[in-house]
């Protein structure tokens, strides 16, 4: 199953570059010169912590 990302919530596990991760936190920005909103999501596992930037409407696969 597929969310895209100004859907994840905390709490959301979501697979990057093949390894789980649970969302901490997320935060949308406002509409940029490019015509599209960023959101910033935090996700870590046991052993890391991402801060991933992405278009609103890119997909994530949920775990």
């Amino acid at each position: 199953m597929k969310k895209n990302a100004k859907d994840l919530k905390k709490g959301d596990k979501v697979k990057v570059a093949g390894t789980d991760f649970v969302v901490e936190e997320t935060e949308i920005s406002d509409i940029g010169k490019h015509g599209k909103r960023k959101v910033r999501i935090v996700a870590s596992n046991d052993k890391e912590k991402l801060v991933i930037i992405r278009p609103d409407d890119y997909p994530f696969e949920i775990v």
